[in-house]
């Protein structure tokens, strides 16, 4: 059994949610924390509902990619100890 195909899916896996979380640092990394209600400051609203937005999505499919990631490898992880028990037996 050749889990090489496997491994490498989840890497691709692991390595888009290490991406799209660098990518979330790289937005917010300019992000005004504080929340606009002034008259004065109705130029700044709207910038930061479509970050909100944005943040939304990004947290979105960094959780879907972290949940794929853990799962497969945890999936990965039983096959290869199947793997290793069943090639065990065999040897006795």
């Amino acid at each position: 059994m050749n889990l090489m195909p496997y491994t490498v899916v989840w890497a691709c896996i692991a390595g888009a949610a290490i991406v799209v979380a660098l990518y979330r640092k790289f937005i917010t990394r300019n992000e005004d924390d504080y929340i606009h209600v002034a008259e004065g400051e109705a130029k700044a609203i709207p910038h930061q509902i479509e970050m909100a937005q944005k943040l939304d999505v990004i947290d979105k499919w960094e959780k879907i990619l972290l949940i794929t990631a853990a799962l497969t490898g945890v999936a990965l992880g039983a096959a290869y100890i199947y793997h290793l028990w069943v090639a065990s037996s065999t040897l006795s």
